[in-house]
């Protein structure tokens, strides 16, 4: 059998992003993972995970241990598809067609890539309502423009026409490349923290302390109640980070070593999840005692605050690192995945174009409108579509091919990843009947099902979306699998050698 750096890749399955990370080019270590997961764990949308656990009727300390909870859960999966990727160096789209197929392996990258065009579409509408909050102080008028969409789209004009100047801005960023953001990350990593204390501190000042602000009790009646809200927040929780927990591999092939970037990971991300998310637990509880209400969108109550000046300033800079979190995190990944669909049709600046025009389809106003589609439409919706991918991975990964592969194979259209035509059907069915549990429970949360006229069970297994889809489309995908061959399932024992870069054909 020919070695790695022997083989040609195949046209259309390799390039200079896709190929295997030689060994002396992982520099990443413990810390490089743990700063990486500080800065993404700094974001708006963390602290309206937090915050819509209280609108939604936690208190403090049922918030918090249910999002380090969540985040301990979903650390699991990263950790197991994060060591292939340190392992061998290649990235998730490569990684997923063990499982799936040379071909196939485009089925859970477009799935993962649509999600973060959904993504992209949600820091879109924040970053341009922090821009609107601020021009609407300076000229009023904004604020009563006729209405010019549905009332069922639930989007006002003035807030849809700064969306859309933002939207143009965050597309002219992709027309001039990636590297024009550069700048803007590391404006986002200083102004975050500083903004975050300073929301912090006016919360504990203008709420007489954390005592009264902490002291805020359950909403819930029962506890029957707050079981009903605990478990689908949980899922919710792990849907936060269930993409990344997808294509960590993009992160882990730099890795200098298994423990720099399990180390690395382990430390940082439930607790920096759980300490931003302190934040936005005590600023919403003390929005109650402030303003007799609970206040969850950070961008709604900064612009309460009496000085324009305040406002002003306080709205470009969450405008500003909301562009540069945007690009960084919900482009480059999508538009790379679109390209990758079609190289010879999609350059990254159309999958860029591409992943703006379906963020702005999904309706990304409606979604952050209230806590209860936050999490229950969006953050449990899409959970049930990347849980079965992920089980269908670790099973593929850990229990039949032993951690081993044949990396060479993996960028050719022959050999043991080839299957029937470069689709393994056994994952695709796998897929499908993992995701079938949860489409009755997700079509009554969007309201194109009566509750009434769905079974009770199916509508509960919903809740569980994420952990379902995890554990059916394993197990299934376990069973199909089973009836191959041997040689099909596990590679031979010297592929799991660090491997050469394949040659670009």
């Amino acid at each position: 059998m020919n070695t790695a750096s022997e083989t040609l890749a195949a046209p259309g399955l390799t390039s200079p992003d896709l190929a295997p990370v030689a060994p002396a080019e992982r520099t990443w270590g413990t810390g490089n993972y743990a700063a990486l997961w500080i800065s993404m764990s700094l974001c708006i949308p963390t602290y309206m995970l937090a915050s819509s656990l209280i609108e939604g009727g936690m208190n403090w300390w049922q918030a918090l241990l249910t999002i380090f909870l969540g985040n301990t859960i979903v650390l699991v999966p990263m950790l197991l598809n994060g060591r292939a990727g340190a392992q061998y160096g290649i990235p998730f789209p490569v990684l997923a067609r063990a499982s799936f197929g040379v071909r196939g392996a485009n089925v859970p990258a477009l799935l993962r890539a649509i999600i973060a065009c959904g993504w992209f579409g949600i820091q879109t509408w924040i970053g341009g309502y922090a821009l609107y909050q601020m021009a609407v102080l300076w000229v009023p008028s904004l604020a009563t423009l006729p209405a010019v969409f549905p009332a069922n789209w639930g989007l006002a004009t003035g807030p849809a026409l700064v969306f859309l100047l933002f939207w143009i801005l965050n597309m002219y960023v992709v027309y001039l490349g990636v590297e024009s953001i550069r700048k803007l990350l590391v404006f986002k990593a200083f102004f975050l923290p500083f903004a975050a204390l300073a929301l912090l501190l006016w919360a504990i000042s203008a709420g007489h302390g954390l005592g009264p602000i902490l002291s805020q009790p359950s909403k819930f009646a029962d506890s029957a109640a707050f079981w009903a809200f605990f478990f689908p927040s949980l899922t919710g929780m792990v849907g936060f980070w269930a993409t990344l927990s997808l294509n960590i591999p993009d992160f882990t092939r730099y890795a200098t070593s298994q423990r720099a970037q399990q180390l690395g990971q382990a430390l940082a991300l439930p607790a920096s999840m759980t300490m931003f998310s302190f934040v936005g637990v005590v600023v919403t509880s003390a929005t109650l005692v402030i303003y007799g209400k609970t206040i969850w969108d950070p961008v709604v109550l900064a612009g309460r605050f009496d000085s324009k000046l305040l406002v002003s300033t306080a709205m470009l800079a969450v405008a500003l690192s909301t562009l540069a979190t945007n690009i960084a995190a919900n482009i480059v990944s999508p538009a790379n995945d679109f390209a990758n669909f079609s190289p010879e049709r999609i350059s990254f600046k159309t999958g860029g174009y591409i992943t703006g025009i379906i963020g702005v389809l999904i309706f990304p106003w409606k979604l952050i409108a209230d806590p209860s589609g936050y999490i229950f439409t969006w953050l449990v919706g899409y959970s049930g579509l990347l849980g079965p991918i992920g089980g269908i991975m670790i099973v593929d990964y850990y229990l039949l091919r032993k951690q081993q592969l044949a990396v060479p194979e993996l960028y050719q259209y022959t050999g043991r990843y080839a299957y029937r035509n470069g689709v393994n059907t056994a994952a695709i069915w796998a897929l499908i009947i993992g995701v079938l549990p949860n489409v009755p429970g997700f079509l009554v949360a969007i309201g194109a099902l009566e509750k009434a006229n769905v079974w009770l069970g199916l509508v509960a297994v919903y809740n569980y979306a994420w952990f379902v889809g995890f554990l059916v489309s394993g197990g299934v995908y376990l069973l199909l699998m089973r009836g191959q061959r041997v040689a099909e399932a596990i590679a031979p024992p010297h592929a799991s050698a660090a491997p050469s870069t394949p040659s670009l054909a």
